[in-house]
């Protein structure tokens, strides 16, 4: 991976950016792609969309969420310790001896979440996953009106955990559900610059995913695309105990997944797929029964309707604060997206 393209993902994956609130990750998109992009703007949902071409008449969206899974303050004990809920999908298991980050007015504020110790816990009681209502924070204070200096009900918190690389081109980090994405949307819409292109391409990097696809709602509305693309990460198959006749088979390294299934416009799936295989570009497949859960179910059912598609990254661990991907993934993908829009055109006819 280019050096340029490196430094940008690191400093997008230590960006927190909690599903629903200020979102840093959004200001280092921005600043990135002004670079490519003949414009760059902000919406009042938080969306932030790069601008290529966009007098096209062909529409296409890039969708790839910023927002990651995090925590909330919910309530503050009179001894100081601050509990919590969850934003989004946190596995509950995770969570005891976390240290995390809470994101307050004042500036961040380290935590850790504790618990009652193994020693002290009954028999029966190991045997059971923590609920969250019996975790708590710890910030080093020594009574409510300490703690309420400092943070206050309602701050965001996010895992304190930043991005490392592995060896053979893998990386760990929090929130690669789904900053890769948008690191993917950022490097395409860099691939495109100062290349001749007959479709407006919107690269967007999107908010509040994790609760319930309204970023994509919000920002496809305003975009009106006739083509929409999400990209988001995907269930690795490549671990031990993973079941791939239910999950699907895909390994790190292998390129981006693509998809059949009823959230996948058939004509644009098959553009992505000639497209791969024609610049040569390593892909994976797997089925989409259903709406896939990604912005590109909310894209799809935009208005009068919008040909959608799912370009996948391979990601072990999903939502955990540990999550692996391969970059090579990461770069074949832009590269795949960028070959598909570079041949599209307004004659495209994408009815099934």
């Amino acid at each position: 991976m280019r050096e340029e393209s490196l430094s940008f993902l690191k400093e997008l994956m230590d960006a927190p950016s909690p599903s629903g609130f200020e979102q840093p990750a959004q200001t280092v998109f921005r600043k990135y792609v002004a670079q490519f992009a003949d414009e760059v703007r902000t919406d009042v949902h938080g969306n932030a969309t790069a601008v290529l071409n966009g007098k096209g008449k062909l529409r296409v969206m890039l969708a790839g969420h910023c927002d990651e899974i995090g925590l909330m303050v919910n309530h503050i004990e009179d001894s100081g310790f601050i509990r919590f809920a969850a934003i989004g999908g946190m596995d509950q298991s995770l969570l005891p001896g976390l240290r995390v980050m809470i994101h307050s007015k004042k500036g961040p504020v380290l935590g850790v979440i504790g618990k009652k110790p193994i020693h002290l816990l009954k028999p029966e009681e190991r045997k059971k996953v923590a609920e969250i209502k019996q975790l708590w924070i710890d910030i080093g204070v020594r009574n409510k009106a300490d703690a309420k200096k400092v943070v206050e009900l309602g701050d965001p918190i996010t895992v304190s955990a930043g991005f490392e690389v592995l060896r053979g081109q893998l990386a760990v980090s929090r929130g690669f559900d789904d900053k890769i994405g948008t690191f993917v949307v950022a490097e395409t819409v860099r691939l495109l610059s100062g290349k001749k292109i007959n479709a407006a391409v919107f690269g967007v990097s999107t908010v509040q995913e994790e609760i319930g696809l309204r970023g994509a709602q919000t920002s496809a509305y305003g975009i009106d695309p006739h083509v929409g693309i999400a990209i988001d990460v995907g269930f690795a198959s490549d671990f031990p105990g993973a079941d791939k006749s239910e999950i699907g088979e895909a390994s790190l390294g292998k390129g981006p997944i693509l998809h059949r299934g009823a959230n996948i416009n058939p004509v644009l799936g098959e553009h992505l797929v000639k497209t791969a295989k024609s610049r040569k570009i390593p892909y994976q497949m797997q089925s989409a029964p259903r709406a896939t859960g990604t912005d590109a179910n909310a894209m799809q059912v935009t208005r009068a309707g919008v040909a959608a598609a799912l370009v996948s990254i391979p990601n072990r661990y999903m939502h955990t604060s540990a999550e692996i991907v391969s970059l090579r993934d990461a770069e074949n993908a832009a590269r795949l997206l960028a070959a598909a829009i570079e041949k599209m055109s307004e004659k495209m006819d994408f009815t099934p």
